[in-house]
């Protein structure tokens, strides 16, 4: 029933996120303060914003400029969504689509009815449009969640990679990210045109692969297997309707409003949107925050790896009895890593690596067959295997804690040793195995086997 349980709090989230997130983002857009420049008189423009909070309460922002070429130059700068020059006989509404089409539409009905005078006419002129193909300004969120999906579903298998050490794991966090933000470029850009052909475009569709990638790694130690789900909240749940890619960001309510320039895809899309419609003016913020993100990734990283090896030292020092670390946690949706045996032989690339590897002989150097046990310190059976013809063993599938190791074979003294293992440092573990009646008392064969391991420069960290 608690395996039940835990295997449904992932999709609980979700549930809850695509209700209360989704939902409650998208249901009514309304507008919230949308900047609109105008170019008129102080009292007239102050006249113009009473009739439009009396029609939309709280839902427009008048600046006064003193001409139409400064209304329209505050467009083309991004400093305001709309312009609005209220000539008597013909007023001219000037918008650009590029911040979003639904958010256009929404200004210009609310102008024409209740900024437009008995008997004049509106005109309305697209200062900014969208790309050919992207003709809602909505492609870029699909390209922006093809490289936030990726990000985390690769830091889900590195809890798998049980053969890579921890820069490994960054390392191909990075190396993926950029195979998918080149990838994403390649589409959106080349392919369908729904994004600039502009080096910075790709920048920062890297910038958030790894804003995601990093601080969902960074997680891990300290959120156990809670991790997924504070990655898929924050990242997705969280991080797609507060990105303004679905609805321009100006329509949502306060809450997402409050999320957009904090989370990394909205500060993505807002890149992306003026590097190719507004000559990458203001980019200063959406830089400055997806590279907090990939920091604050990175220090999370170095933070768990030293409370790690704070708990190894403190296990070490305690004589191996005290807590062991729990296995990695990942998404509960992908089977979690187990110790298993491995046949003892050379492995190819895409095979699992063996963690601890090695022999079991007699006195001359025969290969013996025995049975090898590993057991944690409390004595729980983690794998248990045999050699193989040549008194070869292999396993893997462990994690980073202490385990006793121990070989046994019919009519010989069995012998044990203590290891460190960890998926960072493959162990080797030789073993001779004296004749039972030959063991002398003082001096155990596990001795023996512990004066080998260090006699050989073995790999494994015997203590």
């Amino acid at each position: 029933m608690r395996t039940l349980a835990m295997g449904l709090w992932l999709p609980a989230i979700f549930l809850a996120g695509l209700l209360f997130s989704f939902l409650l983002a998208f249901h009514n857009p309304t507008p919230h303060h949308i900047e609109v420049a105008v170019a008129a008189p102080p009292a007239t423009t102050a006249q113009l914003q009473s009739q439009l909070d009396t029609a939309v309460p709280g839902g427009f922002t008048l600046q006064p400029v003193d001409t139409a070429a400064e209304a329209r130059s505050a467009v083309l700068n991004h400093d305001a969504v709309a312009a609005f020059v209220p000539a008597p006989h013909h007023p001219q509404l000037y918008g650009a689509k590029a911040d979003g089409a639904a958010m256009e539409s929404i200004i210009r009905e609310v102008f024409t009815s209740a900024a437009q005078k008995p008997g004049a006419t509106l005109a309305f002129h697209e200062l900014v449009s969208t790309r050919p193909g992207d003709s809602l300004g909505i492609s870029p969120l699909y390209l922006l969640m093809a490289c936030t999906l990726p990000a985390y579903f690769l830091v889900v298998a590195m809890q798998r990679a049980v053969g890579f050490s921890r820069r490994a794991h960054v390392a191909t966090m990075v190396g993926g990210g950029a195979v998918a933000a080149l990838a994403c470029y390649l589409t959106g850009a080349y392919g369908m045109d729904a994004i600039p052909q502009h080096p910075l475009a790709l920048l920062y569709l890297f910038l958030l692969t790894q804003a995601v990638s990093l601080t969902s790694y960074g997680f891990v130690p300290f959120l156990g297997p809670f991790f997924p789900g504070a990655a898929v909240t924050l990242f997705v749940l969280l991080g797609v309707p507060s990105s303004g890619g679905t609805v321009p960001i100006d329509l949502l309510n306060g809450f997402f409003r409050f999320l957009h320039p904090v989370l990394p895809m909205g500060n993505a899309a807002d890149a992306l949107r003026l590097v190719d419609y507004f000559d990458g003016r203001q980019l200063g913020r959406p830089t400055a925050v997806l590279c907090a993100w990939i920091a604050t990734g990175a220090a999370l990283i170095v933070l768990g790896y030293l409370k790690q090896l704070r708990q190894l030292v403190r296990e070490a020092q305690a004589g191996m009895t005290g807590y062991v670390p729990a296995p990695p946690p990942e998404d509960p949706t992908v089977e979690l890593p187990e110790p298993v045996a491995l046949p003892p032989h050379r492995h190819h690339f895409g095979e699992q690596l063996p963690i601890l590897t090695g022999r079991v002989s007699g006195l001359a150097g025969e290969p013996l067959s025995a049975t090898i046990t590993v057991t944690d310190p409390h004595g729980r059976q983690l794998v248990r295997t045999h050699t193989d013809q040549n008194g070869e063993y292999a396993a893997t599938g462990f994690h980073d804690g202490f385990a006793i190791v121990v070989a046994g074979a019919p009519g010989r003294q069995p012998a044990a040793s203590r290891l460190l293992l960890s998926p960072a440092t493959p162990v080797n573990q030789d073993f001779i195995l004296t004749p039972a009646q030959q063991a002398v008392p003082g001096y155990t064969s596990s001795h023996r086997a512990t004066m080998i391991s260090h006699d050989r420069g073995a790999a494994g960290r015997t203590l």
